[in-house]
């Protein structure tokens, strides 16, 4: 299989509330998407916006509302830490939960972190030892 990761299938409650949700970010939906599912491009990959029951039942998992952390986060880069604090302000605005105020973090970069409507949760992160290209890519 090739490294990469092509689609992030995010379940949600209410599709309408979550496109606007990452619609405040400034994320556009692609005019692919639809009453029943959100495509959201981004650099390279897409986030798909699906009903999260619908969604356990195709990968054939129980469904249960989920509140609690689990294990995974979607992680954000920054160019600087005002980005990141420019970044956090903007998804607390659109209706993000604050988890973590920007602040210096204990590996010495600078990182934030909220939960969108579904409880998914993401890191903003200014790493001063890795370079973003132009397009946002990190490079190693």
């Amino acid at each position: 299989m090739e490294p990469r990761i092509s689609m992030i299938g995010l379940g949600v409650q209410d599709l309408v509330k979550s496109k606007a949700f990452y619609e405040k970010l400034g994320w556009q939906a692609s005019e692919r998407s639809n009453e029943n599912i959100v495509f959201i491009p981004l650099n390279g990959i897409c986030i798909c916006l699906y009903n999260m029951e619908k969604l356990a039942e195709d990968a054939q998992l129980p469904f249960q509302e989920l509140n609690a952390f689990r294990g995974c986060t979607l992680a954000h880069n920054c160019r600087s830490k005002e980005e990141v604090k420019q970044h956090f302000q903007q998804a607390i605005a659109a209706g993000a939960k604050v988890l973590k105020e920007p602040q210096n973090t204990f590996w010495g970069g600078y990182g934030a972190y909220f939960s969108d409507l579904d409880g998914h949760v993401w890191e903003l992160a200014y790493n001063p030892f890795i370079e973003l290209d132009e397009m946002g890519h990190l490079v190693f």
